[in-house]
C-alpha cells in the first residue's frame, strides 16, 4: 500500500535482535515482498540487528533508516521513544542502551518468581528459549512461553491476565528518563519520535504534559499511522501533531507475521497536510 507520493514507508519494526519473530534479514525480505521502499528496523534498546538489516535492505533496493525503540519511564509508566536515522556507533547512545539492558535480567527473574507463585514453573528458562540475547529478555518472551505451554490462548491474553501493568506477574522497572532518551537519540544525529501514543493509559492532562515535555526535550515527531493504533485513533494523533507542530511518522510495529493489526508495509497514508520525519532523508 503506497502513500500519495507513491512511497511505501515503514519506520517501526522488530526482529529477533529484540522481541520479534524473524531475523533482520527475514524482516527485510518481508518488507521487500510487501513493496516497502523506506524502512527502519527499531529493535527495543538494541542496535545489533542494524548491520544485517542494512545489508539485506540494500540487496533488495530498499532505502534503510537505522533505528531503535528506547524504553522510557515517565509518570511511573513505560513509554517508548523511537530514534530514527541514528548513528549506531555513537557512544552516548550505545552506552545508554547498554545501561537500560542491564536491568532486564533482574526484572525477568522477578517476573519468573511471580509466575512461579501463580503455579507456573520454569518460566525464566522457558522465556530464554525465545531470546537471542539474554540482556534483551522481555515480557513478550514470557508471553510466548505461556502461550506455547497452553496457559493463555494469545499474547494479548497473557498481558491482560498476567503481565500487563498492575497484573499479578507485572514487575515495574525504571527505564531511561524521557530527557535521557531524547538526548541519546539527538546526540546520535537522529530524530526522536513518540511511539504509538494511543497505547498509553494517560489522562488528557498527562498527555498534555507528556507532549510538552517531549517537545521541550528536543523531540520532533509522533507516530500517527501505526499498527498499534486503531483506525479511529489516526485522526486523533494527527490533530495532536498539528497542535504541537510535530512531524509525523508511520510504522507497522511489525513483530512477526500475524502478530499485529498491520503487516509490514501495509499502512494507510499519512495526512497530506502534515510534514513527515523522513522528508529530508529520501535519496534519488
Amino acid at each position: 500500500m503506497t502513500r500519495p507520493s507513491g512511497l511505501n514507508v515503514d519506520l517501526h519494526s522488530h526482529s529477533t535482535a529484540s522481541d520479534g519473530w524473524l531475523s533482520p534479514q527475514a524482516v527485510a525480505q518481508r518488507a521487500a515482498d510487501n513493496g516497502v521502499q523506506l524502512w527502519a528496523l527499531t529493535d527495543h534498546d538494541e542496535l545489533s540487528g542494524l548491520p544485517a538489516a542494512r545489508a539485506a535492505a540494500e540487496s533488495h533496493g530498499i532505502q534503510f533508516i537505522s533505528g531503535v525503540e528506547v524504553s522510557v519511564t515517565w509518570a511511573n509508566r513505560t513509554v517508548h521513544i523511537v530514534g530514527l536515522n541514528v548513528d549506531e556507533r555513537n557512544v552516548a547512545l550505545y552506552d545508554g542502551l547498554a545501561y537500560i539492558r542491564q536491568g532486564r535480567i533482574v526484572r525477568a527473574q522477578a517476573i519468573a518468581d511471580k509466575l512461579e507463585q501463580l503455579g507456573i514453573a520454569n518460566a525464566y528458562d522457558g522465556a530464554l528459549a525465545y531470546v537471542s540475547n539474554p540482556e534483551l529478555i522481555s515480557r513478550t518472551h514470557f508471553a510466548r512461553f505461556l502461550v506455547d505451554k497452553g496457559y493463555s490462548p494469545t499474547i494479548n491474553d497473557v498481558f491482560k491476565r498476567y503481565l500487563g501493568d498492575g497484573k499479578p506477574a507485572y514487575v515495574p522497572m525504571q527505564w531511561a528518563t524521557l530527557d535521557e532518551a531524547v538526548t541519546w537519540i539527538t546526540q546520535a544525529g537522529g530524530k526522536a519520535v513518540i511511539a504509538h501514543p494511543g497505547r498509553y493509559e494517560f489522562t488528557d492532562l498527562q498527555f498534555e504534559a507528556l507532549f510538552r515535555h517531549f517537545k521541550e526535550a528536543g523531540g520532533v515527531g509522533i507516530e500517527v499511522i501505526t499498527g498499534s493504533h486503531r483506525s479511529d485513533q489516526y485522526a486523533t494523533y494527527a490533530q495532536v501533531a498539528r497542535r504541537f507542530g510535530f512531524e509525523v511518522s508511520c510504522g507497522s510495529d511489525f513483530h512477526g507475521p500475524g502478530k499485529g493489526r498491520l503487516d509490514i508495509g501495509c499502512l494507510p497514508p499519512t495526512p497530506a497536510d502534515l510534514a513527515t520525519v523522513w522528508q529530508d532523508w529520501l535519496t534519488t
